[in-house]
């Protein structure tokens, strides 16, 4: 099992970071990269299209809005992994201070864990990059 993890301070209340990535299918909002988000199955699913076309579809595991942090796997996408766990978490790290974490665990499926890791360390050191761009 590989894994990859990027975190991001902002100088900024955790509860408005999380208003603005704590929706499920929220994604577009925040990620250039992704140019639509459809939910299915009453929001435990959601159905992305990238900026190139590519369509990728990730399942809701968990959530805890209280806490500021939801769980996701990839269903289908075009990534060489399989048994993809991902977690976003915002969290309070002092006085209007905040740590976004994003983080994830897979398997790597014809490459090998080191490219698979950074694969996914760039997408979310990339996607934090983008998020510090909204405040």
């Amino acid at each position: 099992m590989a894994t990859a993890s990027a975190s991001l301070h902002l100088a900024v209340p955790a509860d408005k970071v999380w208003q603005l990535v704590g929706g499920f299918s929220a994604l577009p909002d925040w990620l250039p990269l992704i140019a639509s988000s459809e939910p299915a199955e009453g929001g435990r699913l959601r159905k992305l299209t990238t900026q190139d076309g590519a369509s990728i579809t990730e399942r809701l595991e968990t959530y805890d809005n209280q806490a500021r942090t939801y769980s996701y796997s990839i269903t289908e996408g075009p990534f060489p992994v399989t048994d993809y766990l991902a977690t976003l978490q915002v969290s309070v790290s002092g006085d209007n201070q905040t740590l976004v974490t994003w983080s994830g665990r897979f398997t790597p499926n014809g490459v090998s864990d080191a490219e698979a890791s950074a694969l996914f360390q760039g997408v979310y050191e990339g996607g934090l990059e983008a998020l510090k761009g909204n405040f």
